[in-house]
């Protein structure tokens, strides 16, 4: 705390511009690095494991080693600050990249099972990130703050699986697996990442936040001991304990969907005889869905409340299942649409969670209350990854997308019965 100075508090607006250059510029990194596993990380499991039962355990290891990451992220970012926490879970995902790429060389099953779950790191940390975004922020600016950081993701997100074949050609020509040639790419750019926080993203920001919280004591006492019949100026502790529960609830339904599906669509494209730039390019509109879409979702956000942004989101997740049950195998176009959609969906249910949850914690504990609301959703995540590739083996691609769209829908009642309670406080 005391490496922060007073003339940084005061520059509090200035601060929060510089770290959000500073965290968007790491994001476009980082979101190249998290696009590997996404887009070849189903497909190389199939070839190394030699069954479609087992397709879906790649995002369900690394959806499983990014809960791990995102409790022990929030712990350090609690006790240290964002820029240690950060550098570390980004460091470990290069680490595993560079591991899956490894075990892919070897055709180790075993290496690749290990290397996928340090891989997830990568995931949990890109994720994280949106928090420190907030930290500075007014609160009637959060939602801004948030999407800035996630939109950022967009470049390298969206460039990583147009890549795919570039990456994969370099791979071959130095005797690497062509699967794996985009886990390179996932452990340059994690690494890069890193160095980019631990030498720019100074001073933290949620260190300054903590200070001028400290700073500010006093002032919030005055007002509140002015306010009329002396009543607090801040929410009711049910209303936070609420909006917490509803922010989690909504981030963890539409991990749930959103990981099944986009799981599974590599392998059901394959399997209907498109190449890997036809899926790298399906995968691109899912990710640009994801996250190109945050500039005006964090506005919806601040002006409108995050309630009818997370309803909104789950609609889009059911429409994205319908379409894709519909879709014919051979029409890229709309398997583009319907993971486009998917992506919106959980672009519209992960900020405006986020805004509540960030919103419904103090600051003195916000860090590790976020490390853990992350861990639920990647549990989650993990979940509908290890699932996803049994009910497509059992059943079918088509049968995946609608059970998806029908589990979004359970966000609309929830959403409207906390809207109603706050309604009533």
């Amino acid at each position: 705390m005391s490496a922060v100075s007073s003339t940084a508090v005061l520059n509090r607006a200035a601060l929060q511009r510089r770290s959000l250059k500073v965290l968007a510029f790491s994001q476009v990194l980082s979101g190249a690095g998290l696009a590997a596993g996404v887009t070849v990380g189903a497909l190389l499991a199939e070839d190394m494991l030699g069954s479609t039962e087992m397709s879906g355990l790649p995002a369900g290891l690394f959806t499983l080693g990014s809960a791990g990451a995102a409790l022990l992220v929030g712990r350090i970012s609690q006790r240290s600050g964002r820029r240690p926490g950060l550098a570390l879970g980004y460091s470990a995902g290069a680490v595993g990249g560079a591991g899956v790429t490894l075990a892919a060389v070897l055709d180790n099953p075993a290496l690749l099972l290990l290397s996928l779950l340090v891989y997830g790191s990568g995931t949990a940390t890109n994720l994280q990130a949106r928090y420190a975004g907030a930290d500075l922020a007014d609160p009637d600016r959060r939602g801004a703050a948030i999407s800035t950081v996630l939109v950022a993701t967009t470049v390298g997100a969206v460039a990583g699986p147009n890549l795919v074949p570039i990456t994969g050609r370099i791979a071959v020509d130095t005797g690497i697996p062509a699967l794996a040639g985009p886990f390179v790419l996932a452990a340059v750019a994690y690494a890069l990442a890193a160095i980019a926080l631990t030498t720019l993203l100074r001073p933290d920001p949620l260190l300054t936040a903590r200070l001028i919280a400290e700073q500010d004591a006093r002032a919030v006492e005055v007002r509140r001991a002015q306010a009329p019949g002396g009543e607090t100026l801040t929410a009711p502790a049910a209303d936070d304990i609420r909006s917490l529960r509803l922010g989690a609830a909504a981030m963890i339904v539409t991990q749930i969907v959103m990981v099944a599906i986009m799981t599974m669509t590599p392998v059901h494209m394959r399997d209907h005889g498109h190449g890997l730039g036809a899926t790298g390019l399906v995968i691109a509109v899912h990710i640009a869905g994801m996250y190109l879409p945050s500039p005006i979702t964090g506005r919806l956000a601040d002006r409108y409340g995050s309630r009818p942004v997370i309803a909104a989101g789950g609609i889009s997740l059911l429409a994205a299942g319908l379409v894709a049950a519909s879709a014919p195998a051979e029409s890229v176009g709309l398997l583009a649409v319907a993971l486009g959609l998917l992506g919106l969906g959980w672009n519209l249910g992960l900020l405006g969670g986020t805004t509540l949850v960030t919103n419904a914690v103090s600051l003195a504990g916000r860090a590790r209350t976020q490390g853990k609301v992350d861990l639920g959703v990647a549990l989650a995540g993990a979940g509908g990854g290890l699932v996803s590739g049994l009910v497509v083996a059992t059943t079918s691609y088509a049968a995946l997308a609608i059970a998806g769209g029908v589990v979004a829908l359970a966000i609309l009642p929830a959403t409207l019965r906390a809207s109603r309670q706050a309604g009533r406080s």
